[in-house]
């Protein structure tokens, strides 16, 4: 069960999928900045290697639906990937946004935030991913609000070797095979958390897991009323791409809500 740090009373933790990605762009330090004004607790962010080995904060596989520029992130070399604009194809006053590196969004996101940190490779050789994105952690004094998470076993089995002192958590999908959408691999991979699609966790689901001492959390929720089913069931935290809105609906109290939904 993750610590205190990373769960709050009363309502759940709320996570930034990659920000405020639904007003800003996604995985950049606007869209980071944006979501802790909106009072998210935490925000959730994707780490590669790029060409040149330094980590950055990018999602896709490939640099042209975010950047337009054709190529692979893993063939880019820093140099290259920091002259892209990652932020124009959300609107012009986004222009000029660029990719971060890990360390980058670290040093300036206030020290009170949590970050969720998904080691994002499908391989089972990372290249190095979570060797060097703990080196990253630790040079920046943030072990104590980071949360690893990713959808690979074999990174969280080397981040538990690497740094087992640090929270982990294990991501799955509907479209997984049947012993990954159970959560099965998380014993062996000594997880504070499962972090299931929405669709995974019925009431059902969530208190297994729950008796089993894992936290829930579950992405990606931009839908208050659905949020609010899932506290209800047990989750503990909600990755959410609207994290102010999600915010709001949950500080404004019952009635409020109530009258909302009528």
């Amino acid at each position: 069960m993750l610590d205190s740090r990373f769960l709050r009373k009363g309502r759940p933790t709320i996570w930034g999928h990659r920000g405020a990605s639904l007003e800003a762009p996604e995985n950049t330090l606007a869209s980071f900045e944006l979501a802790a004004r909106q009072g998210a607790d935490g925000i959730e962010l994707d780490a590669q290697r790029c060409a040149s080995g330094e980590v950055v904060v990018f999602h896709d596989v490939s640099l042209g639906r975010v950047t337009g520029h054709p190529g692979l992130l893993e063939e880019t070399t820093w140099q290259a990937l920091r002259r892209l604009d990652a932020g124009a194809r959300k609107g012009a006053r986004f222009a000029g946004e660029r990719i971060p590196l890990l360390a980058e969004v670290l040093a300036q996101m206030p020290p009170g935030l949590l970050v969720n940190i998904e080691l994002k490779c499908e391989r089972p050789d990372d290249r190095g991913l979570t060797a060097e994105t703990i080196g990253v952690v630790l040079a920046a004094g943030a072990q104590d609000r980071v949360l690893f998470s990713s959808f690979n076993p074999f990174c969280l089995a080397r981040a538990r070797a690497l740094a087992p002192s640090l929270p982990r958590a294990l991501l799955f999908e509907q479209d997984a095979g049947f012993a990954l959408r159970q959560g099965r691999p998380a014993p062996f991979l000594g997880v504070a958390a499962v972090h299931p699609e929405a669709v995974l966790a019925t009431k059902d689901a969530v208190a297994r897991f729950r008796r089993r001492g894992y936290s829930v959390a579950c992405w990606t929720v931009d839908d208050p009323v659905q949020a609010h089913a899932l506290f209800d069931s047990g989750v503990a935290g909600i990755i959410t791409n609207a994290p102010g809105a999600m915010r709001k609906r949950f500080e404004e109290g019952p009635q409020a809500q109530a009258a909302q939904a009528t």
